[in-house]
């Protein structure tokens, strides 16, 4: 069996990416380095799965998929969205409730990738 490692994300901006995904998802930076002339490197998160963010001066054209998301869980969506508010962060769609388990809503983070938060009921 395989272990999922992390997801690589290319950013425009490593610091108002790595502020949003501490400060809003609440991520911690795990590693970060430069990896070559004009690139950096960032990981977040505690645990087994990390969150890559990778920024190249040198390339800034980043193209991500709209139907590409990162999913986090949350223990409120409805204290997710407040607190979001408050940060002036659009809610792109949602909330959603699928089932009577589970409701989420998203918000894209500052290179345009859907992050969905998700509430286990």
């Amino acid at each position: 069996m395989m272990k999922f490692c992390w997801s690589t994300i290319r950013v425009n901006d490593m610091e108002e990416s790595l502020k949003f995904y501490q400060e809003i998802v609440g991520l911690n930076i795990s590693r970060r380095f430069e990896a070559g002339p004009g690139v950096e490197i960032g990981f977040l998160g505690d645990g087994e799965t990390k969150v890559e963010l990778i920024c190249d001066e040198n390339s800034k054209n980043v193209n991500l998929g709209e139907d590409i998301s990162l999913g986090f869980e949350v223990d409120s969506v409805d204290k997710m969205m407040k607190f979001l508010k408050e940060k002036g962060i659009d809610i792109h769609s949602g909330p959603f409730q699928p089932n009577p388990h589970t409701k989420f809503f998203f918000v894209m983070d500052p290179n345009g990738l859907k992050i969905q938060f998700v509430e286990n009921i």
